[in-house]
């Protein structure tokens, strides 16, 4: 079902040009709530607390503590979060940044193995070292105390019900029991996953979590302390001190652990102000594509015209070049935010935009930028997304995970551990000694492809969110639903529906089959030749407010994602 919502009482606001929503007399009809999650049972737990008069930030918590049970290849308690929070009353976007941090003892060399070299993925994703120190908890919590109208032992009897008496394997979680991820042969899945006669669950078979649900009723009456201190936290360290390779983490760094509020990081796009998460999110990627983009004619062609896809992987290289080089946690290295999306340095990378693609693009040196050394991060596509509106105007964009698939494959309490701190750059230095910018660091956080992003108008109005899962791949997948939705002017649906075009180095990723057969001859013909393998299981969520005052909304077909409208309040237009 997408979202296409009629509001005339919104369309006399923005033809006003209020800059902040006015108190509405109690006759007035107000924007309904809406929610969109990839999975139904978790999108339902959020329009429960909505309709209970909760708000947008009191759903965010209790999407993510659903998604943790329903979802948990993907996010969940034991992960990290961005929140772009666009504010009705006061029309202004902040950021709550969730995500996970090294333990105080992490080293740059910590994911080099005993030879020397780089430890292969698969043992460092299943290593005690993997994990970070959870974030998207405490970072809700701070949220919440912030912009809640319900109480925050409110939120979670629904979700810990549910793991009471459980629920059906979903066919993307069943797909993922059957794939061949290294978290598939650890101890606490296999052990999760599986029947009495040890056989492994599958798609519509219950799955219960009564452990979960425990933890959760702890964490109602208790606060986000529950997690951070006393038993959980040691159950944590005890398990990723456990080896192969073991984690230096200790109830210290649990202690110490801070969710921070940042400014958002905005430019001016199109006729509207793109906001999106600061480093160490990779948003600034998002905008500095965009950007490119727009010193491009994409504009004028459409989804059909070669030449428009074949501008889009140029910049989306282009932009990798950069984010890949310099993005990275600003309180450890010096980010250059302003030199990436400095209009004259922008112009010059744009310029690169030759007629055909030819080899890889290297980093440019954008003003500001310190001397870093290549990277060496792999980013598998996990994660999650989801965007939750209220009847005051609030809106949530938030992009949560646990990294991999199952992230390290370690249970504590009902959830999985994340395997953070395989964002991390591997490599620490280059041949001449040059560090990278992700590489690790005692308390650093790990370079984040996540870009939950929101739109305001020129009046301070709220006008769209964006925001998908799939690792690196996030911002192509993202960047090219806002291509759509806006340069293209398509319904928000159509615009997700889009076939993915993840390019990336030398790599020429996407839906080959979904394109149309002449825009694969053509990108062929300059240079881009489109293999599959990357770029079908993005879970783009998206809405804006369109002129003439409706909503509109989707999600992503590939995932198993879900727009649930509080009817109540006011009939929906599909």
């Amino acid at each position: 079902m997408s979202l296409r919502i009629a509001f005339a009482p919104l369309a006399a606001l923005l033809a006003a040009g209020c800059a902040t929503v006015p108190e509405r007399p109690a006759t007035t009809p107000v924007r309904p709530g809406f929610v969109i999650a990839a999975n139904p049972l978790a999108a339902k737990a959020g329009m429960d607390v909505l309709q209970r008069g909760g708000s947008a930030a009191d759903a965010a918590v209790a999407v993510q503590a659903a998604l943790s049970l329903v979802e948990p290849q993907s996010s969940g308690i034991g992960g990290g979060a961005f929140m772009t929070y666009y504010d009705a009353r006061s029309g202004k976007v902040m950021v709550y940044d969730g995500r996970e941090t090294a333990p105080a003892g992490a080293t740059p060399t910590m994911f080099i193995g005993p030879d020397g070299k780089p430890l292969p993925f698969a043992t460092a994703v299943l290593s005690g070292r993997a994990t970070g120190i959870p974030g998207a908890v405490r970072m809700l919590e701070t949220a919440q105390r912030a912009h809640g109208r319900l109480r925050w032992s409110e939120l979670f009897e629904g979700t810990a019900v549910l793991a009471e008496q459980g629920f059906a394997i979903s066919p993307r979680l069943g797909r993922m029991l059957g794939g061949k991820y290294p978290q598939l042969t650890a101890p606490d899945v296999v052990k999760y996953f599986s029947k009495p006669d040890g056989t492994r669950l599958k798609v519509g078979d219950t799955l219960q979590n009564p452990v979960y649900a425990r933890f959760l009723r702890r964490l109602a009456s208790g606060g986000a302390d529950v997690l951070y201190k006393g038993e959980t936290a040691a159950r944590i360290v005890e398990r990723v001190r456990q080896g192969p390779f073991e984690s230096s983490m200790t109830m210290a760094d649990f202690a110490r652990y801070r969710p921070l509020k940042r400014e958002a990081l905005c430019r001016e796009w199109q006729s509207y102000t793109a906001c999106v998460p600061p480093p160490p999110s990779s948003g600034v990627s998002t905008l500095q594509l965009l950007q490119m983009l727009g010193r491009t004619d994409i504009a004028s062609r459409g989804p059909n015209d070669a030449q428009a896809w074949y501008l889009f992987a140029e910049a989306s290289r282009l932009m990798y070049a950069d984010r890949d080089r310099y993005v990275a946690d600003p309180a450890f290295v010096k980010v250059p935010v302003e030199g990436l999306l400095d209009p004259a340095y922008v112009a010059s990378r744009a310029a690169l935009i030759g007629p055909s693609a030819g080899p890889p693009p290297v980093a440019g040196t954008p003003p500001g930028a310190a001397p870093v050394g290549a990277d060496r991060t792999l980013e598998p596509a996990g994660t999650s997304h989801f965007i939750v509106g209220d009847s005051a105007g609030n809106v949530v964009s938030m992009t949560t995970t646990v990294e991999s698939i199952f992230g390290s494959g370690r249970m504590v309490d009902g959830f999985f551990l994340n395997n953070q701190m395989t964002d991390f750059s591997f490599s620490p230095v280059e041949e001449d000694g040059r560090p990278a910018a992700n590489a690790v660091a005692g308390g650093k956080r790990p370079r984040s492809s996540m870009t939950p992003l929101i739109l305001i108008d020129g009046q301070g109005r709220f006008a769209g969110a964006f925001g998908s899962p799939g690792g690196s791949a996030i911002l192509a997948y993202v960047g090219k639903t806002m291509v759509g939705a806006v340069y293209w002017k398509l319904p928000v649906q159509e615009a997700i529906d889009l076939p993915n075009l993840v390019a990336r180095g030398p790599s020429f990723g996407g839906e080959v089959d979904k394109f149309p057969a002449g825009v694969v001859a053509g990108l062929a013909a300059k240079g881009v030749a489109l293999k599959p393998g990357q770029g079908e299981d993005s879970g783009v969520h998206a809405v804006m407010i369109r002129p003439d005052g409706s909503i509109d909304g989707g999600y992503d077909k590939r995932r198993e994602g879900v727009v649930l409208v509080d009817e109540r309040r006011t009939p929906v237009r599909r």
